[in-house]
């Protein structure tokens, strides 16, 4: 069955309410829609009234100033509780429901909070105990998506006559190759150098890096046949991103130029979806964004269309523009390295709206839900307590029909005995995220 045209009446024209109705009625709950500032335009159709007017037998959300507004300024926010999900731009008591959606959804997924002073951690990164989320808690929920589920059950007792898309979950692996080889690739000064670093450090992996350097050994870094074998087993859908940065204190990569290193990306490339891994310095330096997007098309011989910043470095919204300029139209940037959850609030793909200009943009944005590091390093979590965290994130994204994405580096996945527990997670998350029957 159609549902019937659902218009929205306001008295301001809104380009963020535009957005963000898009994002809950369209993308959430499948519903065709339109906003009107005319009360004789609205027919004889389901009518959501966000407006202080009366208009009988609306939907009425009494709006937060927020989607009006054209500056970016702080704002006093206060949580509360409602159907057992937190909410805040509370509303009048004529409202049929407590808090503006829009607003409070436009506030999380547009990322505004990060556009305001915050306290950066030592990478100059927006840290998550910055954010209201983490504050209040619901971090670890896809609370936008909660929302809009609890709206369409309200909507239903209104407007009878409509019908909601059912959503359909799916996961997606991940895969940073930061440091790609351990030995190999490194060009013969670097290599040299590595040697008579181990040897005169004692190092027991001397003979290691001389065995791999002569072909009598497979470089130890190079797990991707593991990857691989785990990604076909499970049939999980997965994208790769390397790096093509210049090398430099966080950009341990081998040249782009390297004949080694090229192999590897065309022969991952000609199987599965690769994207760019923007180096450290990348995220606030445009030209860095033009020139290691072209190596990477010269390397590939295609367009580049996806990326994820190194170090998860975000800095909104130059980055966002930066590689939306360079002709990239997906991004997976979007998650925390600190804390495992919903940065923005949604588990789904979405629009990025530039709030400066105050317009949505044609870059995509795929958040990520976790990251190994953000297990080990970051939380110091043993993998029996980081199975049940990725199992709580696949829970949830589940319940909501959303896209559950993962962060795994290469070198996280070696095959000794430090990293073996770490194989045993990753083949729990695989296994977990692709079977329904397993929540």
């Amino acid at each position: 069955m159609k549902s019937p045209l659902v218009k929205i009446f306001s008295s301001d024209n809104s380009p963020r309410l535009e957005y963000v109705a898009g994002i809950i009625l369209e993308d959430i709950l499948g519903l065709s829609w339109e906003i009107i500032y005319d009360k004789r335009r609205l027919g004889n159709h389901p009518v959501i009234n966000y407006s202080s007017d009366n208009i009988k037998n609306s939907f009425k959300i009494s709006p937060d100033s927020l989607l009006f507004e054209t500056e970016i300024k702080l704002r006093e926010i206060t949580v509360n509780q409602w159907k057992g999900l937190p909410v805040f731009f509370q509303t009048s008591s004529d409202s049929d429901l407590p808090f503006d959606i829009f607003a409070a959804s436009f506030f999380l997924i547009s990322r505004y909070e990060e556009y305001l002073e915050f306290q950066p951690d030592e990478f100059g990164r927006f840290p998550a105990s910055s954010s209201l989320a983490f504050k209040n808690g619901f971090l670890g929920i896809p609370v936008v998506d909660l929302w809009a589920k609890e709206m369409a059950k309200a909507f239903l007792k209104r407007f009878q006559t409509l019908a909601f898309k059912r959503n359909k979950y799916s996961a997606l692996l991940t895969i940073d190759v930061d440091q790609p080889f351990a030995y190999l690739g490194k060009g013969l000064i670097r290599s040299i150098g590595g040697l008579f670093h181990d040897i005169k450090n004692n190092k027991n992996h001397t003979g290691d890096r001389y065995r791999t350097l002569t072909g009598r050994e497979n470089d130890p870094f190079k797990v991707f046949d593991y990857i691989i074998e785990n990604v076909q087993k499970n049939n999980s859908d997965v994208r790769f991103f390397f790096p093509v940065g210049n090398y430099s204190k966080y950009d341990k990569n081998p040249s782009w130029k390297n004949d080694e290193y090229r192999e590897l990306i065309r022969g991952i490339a000609n199987k599965y979806d690769t994207g760019l891994h923007p180096s450290f310095f990348a995220a606030e330096n445009t030209s860095m964004i033009n020139t290691e997007t072209v190596r990477m098309k010269t390397i590939l011989g295609k367009e580049i269309i996806s990326s994820r910043f190194h170090f998860v470095r975000l800095f909104m919204p130059k980055s966002y523009r930066s590689i939306h300029n360079a002709g990239i139209f997906e991004d997976y940037s979007m998650g925390y390295p600190d804390e495992p959850g919903f940065r923005a609030g949604i588990a789904r793909p979405y629009f990025f709206y530039d709030l400066s200009e105050d317009h949505q943009t044609s870059l995509k944005i795929i958040p990520f839900q976790v990251m190994d590091g953000t297990l080990y390093n970051y939380k110091s979590l043993d993998p029996a307590v980081s199975k049940e965290v990725i199992q709580k994130l696949i829970n949830e994204t589940r319940k909501v029909g959303g896209l559950f994405v993962s962060i795994w580096h290469n070198t996280s996945l070696l095959d000794n005995q430090e990293w073996h527990d770490w194989r045993e997670v990753f083949e729990f998350m695989l296994k977990n995220q692709n079977n329904d029957n397993l929540s």
